[in-house]
């Protein structure tokens, strides 16, 4: 290969497995701790954008127009993430996994807690919102690079025929995180008044993220570099533009990891951060009540992601991913019809079931399928601008869209049931024109 060029060396025959050098919990529990963290994180902004962000940082504007303008700061997050992606990347492939993991959760853990010191519109005018975006900018880097090492420090430790179950634990993180994030949220506001809230109450779960990353950061340094990454710096020489290689090299791999992104990347933001709006203000789910139905329908992916990811080293992961983008397509109009109900139990009910049999099955694969597309010396950043790319339009641009959407509709939410519909048909069709990966070896 251009770039490389051939070290053998006896110590290069001799890479103890993955069991011998470091525990499975603590390898799980490394490539989990920070994505949740650095989700929950994500989670605090997003739930805050839904629900307080618009009164404290462009108060001047109509209701929904605030909402419009704060899931625009929302978006730029999504913006500046494939730019960490390439980064990381570029870092994560020419220095290690390990190394870069801890950057991440670092940038985005300070991001987040400046954003809880931060003054509102009322206190310091517009420099209050310009301070938010160049925040969030900063928070959508750090998330931006994150997924890619959780998941090679999943992937590449996992034994054969278990890479899916392995790689669906740092797939957990969105949804653990969104959880956390918004139980810390109800928390606080169950026990402040709702103007405490508004004044200081919303800054206390931004503030705790320093602490989750003083944790996170401790298991995650004692934890060795990958497998695969310490065998390619024996066997080779690293390739000297690992973002170059992948586009010059792999570009069908590249077409459908971006593509099979459109399932989840925007569809997950539109179940959790748009729908948590529209119950409130259109079907009048009182915002307690919505918060709640979020909770049950997060956990929920918690718990069944891990499940689907291990059904995919049995049956393949096209079968699995293709069946859950299905799912999501037919059940976004009974979902939306739920909701409109106006009754809390039916968002719950309605949400729970999409996150179990649609994103579940969907996001659960994902994780493997990229690691499985690339080789290992240019393996963080190809997954990297396959999974950022697609989220600059797919994650950070849905929420706003579908606002903009339900304004023109007066409310009803059809054209939102139909964007569901088309990104996760869109996905199905690239998994089923792409390659079946779960036996490839991936060592190299």
């Amino acid at each position: 290969m251009a770039g490389e060029s051939l070290l053998v060396t006896p110590e290069a025959l001799t890479i103890e497995e993955p069991s011998a050098q470091v525990g499975k919990g603590r390898i799980l529990t490394a490539s989990v701790i920070g994505s949740v963290i650095e989700w929950y994180d994500y989670a605090l902004y997003g739930t805050a954008a839904a629900l307080i962000f618009g009164h404290l940082f462009f108060p001047k504007a109509d209701p929904m127009v605030a909402t419009v303008a704060t899931f625009g700061t929302f978006a730029a997050g999504f913006i500046a993430r494939p730019f960490g992606g390439l980064i990381a990347g570029y870092y994560g492939d020419k220095i290690g996994r390990k190394s870069t993991l801890v950057l991440t959760l670092m940038t985005m853990s300070l991001a987040t807690t400046l954003i809880g010191c931060l003054p509102t519109y009322a206190q310091a005018g517009a420099l209050a919102p310009i301070l938010l975006l160049l925040l969030r900018i900063l928070q959508g880097m750090a998330v931006g690079g994150e997924w890619g090492g959780a998941v090679l420090m999943a992937v590449e430790f996992a034994p054969a025929g278990r890479r899916g179950y392995w790689g669906s634990f740092p797939q957990v993180g969105p949804s653990a995180g969104i959880l956390l994030g918004t139980a810390s949220f109800s928390l606080v506001s169950f026990f402040v008044s709702e103007a405490d809230f508004l004044t200081w109450g919303w800054r206390i779960p931004f503030l705790i993220s320093l602490l989750l990353a003083a944790v996170g950061m401790y298991i995650r340094l004692r934890v060795s570099e990958t497998p695969s990454f310490k065998r390619i710096h024996q066997l080779t020489r690293e390739t000297k533009n690992p973002l170059m290689s992948v586009v010059r090299e792999h570009p069908r791999e590249l077409f459908h990891a971006i593509f099979a992104r459109f399932a989840d990347g925007g569809n997950f933001y539109l179940l959790t951060v748009f729908l948590l709006a529209y119950a409130a203000d259109q079907a009048h789910i009182p915002r307690s009540q919505s918060l709640i139905c979020l909770m049950i329908g997060t956990f929920a992916n918690v718990i069944t992601i891990p499940f689907f990811g291990r059904l995919s080293d049995s049956l393949g992961r096209r079968a699995v991913f293709i069946g859950g983008a299905i799912f999501m397509a037919v059940w976004a109009w009974p979902m939306f019809a739920m909701v409109d109900s106006g009754k809390a139990s039916m968002l719950a009910f309605g949400l729970s079931i999409m996150m179990i049999f649609g994103h579940a099955p969907v996001y659960s694969t994902l994780a493997s399928y990229y690691a499985e597309l690339f080789p290992a010396r240019m393996r963080y950043s190809g997954i990297s601008i396959g999974y950022q790319s697609a989220g600059i339009i797919l994650g950070g641009f849905m929420p706003l869209i579908a606002s903009a959407l339900i304004l023109t509709t007066d409310g009803k939410p059809w054209p939102v049931i139909l964007i569901i519909a088309a990104q996760s048909l869109i996905a199905a069709l690239s998994l089923y024109l792409g390659p079946e990966t779960y036996k490839r070896d991936i060592s190299m």
